[in-house]
C-alpha cells in the first residue's frame, strides 16, 4: 500500500510589516519568520507587502519586475510596479510600489491608510494573475489585509484562477480593526454589497469595520495564542466583535506565535556583552554587570535586576507598574530598566522615578533593538503584567535569554508562563490573575525572594532556556490548519451581507 504524501502547498502573506523590511510591533515578527519556518516544511510560501519610502531598494537588495501593471480602483485603475526581494530560506517578498500612496513618512496614521492598505492587498491578488502562480492560501493579517477575504466572496468569486484558494485571517490584535467611512466600500469595489449589519454590533453598522470583514468572510480564523481565542468570543475581550467571533466559533483556532531562534540566540548574539548558552551559564553575569552600568546603577550581582521592554499604555499594564514602583522601590531590595516609548503620563512618571532612585532605576525613553538584547540578556526577571496579550514575543525572548517572566495570566502569557510553585519546584516565571496592582507587586516580591535561592533560580532559568519556544511547532500547525481551509472552504454566496442600511454606500 502506498501512501499518498500531501503536496506542498503554494501559500501568500499579505502583511503592513514584516522584518528586516519595516517594523513597529511584534506583527513584523511573526510576518517575518513563519513564512521562513512554513518554507523549511517544503511549502512555496511568498510575501507582498508595501513598499514604504524608507524601504531602500540598494539595502535590502531589491530588484524592479520588469512589467508595470494597473490595479483595479474604484471605477478605473491605479498603476502599480513591484520590486523583488527575499525573506530568507527562498522566501520571495513583492513590495507593492506607488509614490502617491507610500512616499510618506512611517507606515501608520496616514490620512489615506485605507487606500494605502487595500492597494498593496489588490495589487498582490492582481500580480498572482501576472505571474501565473496559483495561490492556494492567501494568509492575511490583520485589519491592513482584511479586505482579502471579502474581494474572494465578491469581485474574485466568478474568477476561475482563485477558484481553488481559501483565506486564512489571523487577528494579532483585536483592539486594532480598521474603522473608516463607507466611501472605502467604493475604492475597494465592494459598494453594491452594501456593510455590515449585524443585530448586536449596531454602533459598527453605520462604518465600515476592516477587522469585521476578515472574520466574516475568511475561511478559517486563527488568532496568535489559544488563551485569546477563547477570550476574544467574550465581551470582555472581544472588542465589540465577539458578536461575530461567536457566529464563527467553530473556524476559530488559537496557534501560539513562535520566535526567530537563530536571531534570538544568546550564544551568537553580536549586541550583549557577553554570549553564553545553558552550560556557560555562569558568563550571564557579565551582561548583567554591563547592562547595570550602561543603566547607570549601582553594579550588584546578588540584586535581582527586573527588566522591561515594551510600549507605555494602560494595555501594557503600565497603571499597575506606576502604583507600585515607589514602594518597591522603598521596601524591596531590587532594581529597574525600562525600555520603550508612548503615554507621555509614563514618560513623566518614569523620569521622575529615576531621578529619585538614580542607583535603582534606569530609563530609556526610546526605541533601541540592541539594547533590548541587553536588556533580555543582563535582566534576571522580565515585567509583562499586560491587560490583554494576545500573544507576546518579549515572555518567549526573555526565557531564552535566561530572563525569568513576571506576567498577568492572560492571552498567551497565560499559554507560555507556569507560576512557579515553591513546593515542587514546577513553573518557569511568576503570574497573577488578577488584574490589580497589589497581584503584581506581590508577584514580583515573590519573585525576589525566590532569587535569594541560587540553586532553585537556576533551575527555573536553565527550564526557560531550554523550553522550544521557536517556530517548527507552530508552523505544522498553520500547514494543518490551511488543510483545513482548502477543505471547508465557503462557496462566495453562502455568507451574504445586507444589500442596504442606515447610512450605507
Amino acid at each position: 500500500m502506498v501512501l499518498e504524501v500531501p503536496r506542498p502547498l503554494r501559500v501568500l502573506h499579505f502583511s503592513a510589516e514584516a522584518v528586516p523590511f519595516a517594523k513597529t510591533g511584534g506583527l513584523a515578527d511573526v510576518v517575518g519568520s513563519l513564512p521562513k519556518a512554513l518554507a523549511k516544511l517544503g511549502h512555496d510560501v511568498r510575501l507582498v507587502m508595501p513598499r514604504y519610502s524608507m524601504i531602500h531598494p540598494d539595502q535590502f537588495g531589491l530588484t524592479l519586475m520588469p512589467e508595470r501593471f494597473s490595479v483595479p480602483w474604484g471605477d478605473g485603475q491605479e498603476p502599480a510596479a513591484v520590486l523583488q526581494g527575499t525573506l530568507g530560506e527562498g522566501v520571495p517578498v513583492y513590495l507593492v510600489e506607488n509614490a502617491r500612496l507610500y512616499d510618506g513618512d512611517g507606515i501608520y496614521m496616514h490620512p489615506d491608510d485605507a487606500e494605502r492598505f487595500l492597494f498593496f492587498c489588490r495589487a498582490g491578488l492582481e500580480l498572482c494573475k501576472r505571474i501565473d502562480w496559483q495561490p492556494d492560501i492567501l494568509h492575511c493579517h490583520d485589519w491592513h489585509a482584511a479586505m482579502v477575504p471579502n474581494w474572494m466572496r465578491t469581485v474574485y468569486s466568478g474568477d476561475p484562477f482563485f477558484s481553488n484558494t481559501a483565506t486564512v485571517y489571523t487577528i494579532h490584535n483585536l483592539a486594532y480593526q480598521g474603522i473608516f467611512g463607507v466611501r472605502v466600500l467604493e475604492i475597494a469595489g465592494v459598494a453594491e454589497q452594501g456593510i455590515i449589519v449585524h443585530p448586536s454590533t449596531a454602533d459598527l453598522n453605520q462604518v465600515v469595520d476592516f477587522m469585521a470583514r476578515g472574520i466574516l468572510f475568511s475561511d478559517v480564523i486563527s488568532t496568535v495564542s489559544e488563551k485569546y481565542a477563547e477570550e476574544i468570543l467574550t465581551p470582555e475581550y472581544g472588542e465589540r466583535l465577539d458578536p461575530l467571533l461567536r457566529d464563527r466559533r467553530d473556524s476559530l483556532f488559537g496557534i501560539l506565535n513562535g520566535i526567530d531562534t537563530t536571531v534570538m540566540d544568546p550564544a551568537t548574539d553580536p549586541h550583549i556583552a557577553m554570549n553564553f548558552d545553558a552550560s556557560t551559564l555562569k558568563r550571564r553575569g557579565v551582561n548583567k554587570a554591563a547592562l547595570q552600568r550602561e543603566a547607570g546603577l549601582a553594579v550588584q550581582a546578588d540584586v535581582p535586576l527586573l527588566g522591561i521592554i515594551s510600549r507605555l499604555a494602560d494595555q501594557k499594564g503600565f497603571d499597575l507598574i506606576s502604583a507600585i514602583m515607589e514602594p518597591l522601590m522603598q521596601h524591596v531590595d531590587c532594581q529597574f530598566v525600562l525600555l520603550g516609548t508612548g503615554d507621555q503620563k509614563y514618560h513623566e512618571v518614569f523620569t521622575a522615578l529615576a531621578k529619585r532612585h538614580k542607583e535603582k532605576v534606569g530609563v530609556f525613553l526610546t526605541f533601541d533593538a540592541p539594547l533590548a538584547q541587553r536588556i533580555y540578556a543582563g535582566s534576571d526577571m522580565f515585567l509583562m503584567p499586560s491587560r490583554f496579550e494576545p500573544c507576546g514575543l518579549g515572555q518567549l525572548i526573555s526565557m531564552r535569554y535566561g530572563s525569568v517572566p513576571v506576567v498577568r495570566a492572560t492571552g498567551g502569557l497565560a499559554d507560555t508562563v507556569t507560576d512557579f510553585d515553591a513546593r515542587t519546584g514546577e513553573g518557569n516565571g511568576f503570574s497573577f490573575e488578577a488584574y490589580d496592582a497589589m497581584a503584581l507587586y506581590t508577584a514580583i516580591v515573590r519573585a525576589t525572594e525566590t532569587y535569594k535561592h541560587s540553586e532553585t533560580w537556576q533551575q527555573l532559568v536553565l527550564r526557560g532556556m531550554e523550553t522550544d519556544n521557536s517556530w517548527g511547532a507552530s508552523a505544522r500547525k498553520y500547514v494543518d490548519l490551511y488543510r483545513h481551509a482548502l477543505a471547508n472552504r465557503t462557496a462566495p454566496g453562502q455568507i451574504v451581507v445586507s444589500q442596504s442600511a442606515s447610512g450605507g454606500a
